[in-house]
């Protein structure tokens, strides 16, 4: 099956840092790491092809090669993700969608053929076994967290990481404060999930695979979420990787 992740463009936000990438001569910050983990969670044999519209163009060629289109955007990114996805709709492409603009608000979003909602670890195995059953649903979603010591390493190969300013890695979900503006803890909870050193290590060797990064961010809803863990474990070996590479 021939799959294209697509990831919409994104407005002039924080998470853009359009004007710094004009300084530093990339053409977006960070590449979209719920896509290319999403892409490892798909079958092995699978065809895949990954535009992020943050960096380089879509062209209808590319919606048509496509058995299946999966898209994925943050809230910000609503009105590009609509227009790309009633785009996809004309020229006849299945669409399905994820992530947490659709997770959120998945009733606005009538040209979606299915949606697969929450956290992809949980609904997107669901997703292909129905797809593999042929009785697909229109809606995958789950009031449950996942376990992040199932999450693969993101499908890096995917993307091309000199157009990022950095990497990404993400080594927590859920935060256990309430602020009444962050939508984090709708999302994920409020009990931090941590994946292990180890883990964190593998995935930042695999970055450094694909070429290295000027720096590498880590996407946590909060970091210091679990202290114990990050003081104990996590930090002394991201120093001794640091002091290796």
């Amino acid at each position: 099956m021939k799959i294209l992740l697509l990831y919409p463009e994104m407005p002039d936000t924080f998470f853009l840092f359009k004007h710094i990438s004009r300084v530093s001569g990339k053409k977006s910050s960070f590449p979209p790491q719920g896509l290319l983990t999403v892409a490892a969670m798909l079958p092995a044999d699978w065809e895949l092809k990954l535009i992020d519209a943050k960096v380089e163009v879509l062209k209808d060629e590319q919606i048509q090669w496509a058995d299946m289109v999966l898209i994925s955007a943050m809230n910000t990114q609503a009105k590009s993700a609509l227009e790309t996805i009633n785009r996809c709709k004309k020229l006849g492409a299945v669409i399905v969608a994820g992530g947490p603009l659709f997770t959120h608000e998945h009733d606005r979003f009538e040209n979606v053929d299915h949606f697969v909602l929450n956290e992809a670890e949980i609904t997107l195995p669901l997703f292909l076994k129905d797809l593999e059953d042929n009785e697909l649903k229109r809606i995958y979603q789950t009031d449950e967290f996942a376990d992040v010591h199932e999450t693969p390493i993101p499908k890096w190969e995917l993307v091309n990481p000199d157009n990022y300013a950095y990497s990404i890695v993400q080594y927590s979900r859920g935060c256990p404060f309430h602020c009444d503006f962050c939508d984090v803890t709708v999302l994920f909870g409020n009990k931090p999930r941590v994946k292990t050193t180890e883990m964190i290590i593998a995935e930042l060797d695999e970055i450094l695979s694909h070429g290295k990064p000027e720096m590498i961010l880590f996407a946590d809803d909060n970091l210091i979420g679990n202290k114990g863990y990050l003081k104990k474990e996590l930090l002394p070996g991201l120093i001794e990787w640091r002091d290796k590479n």
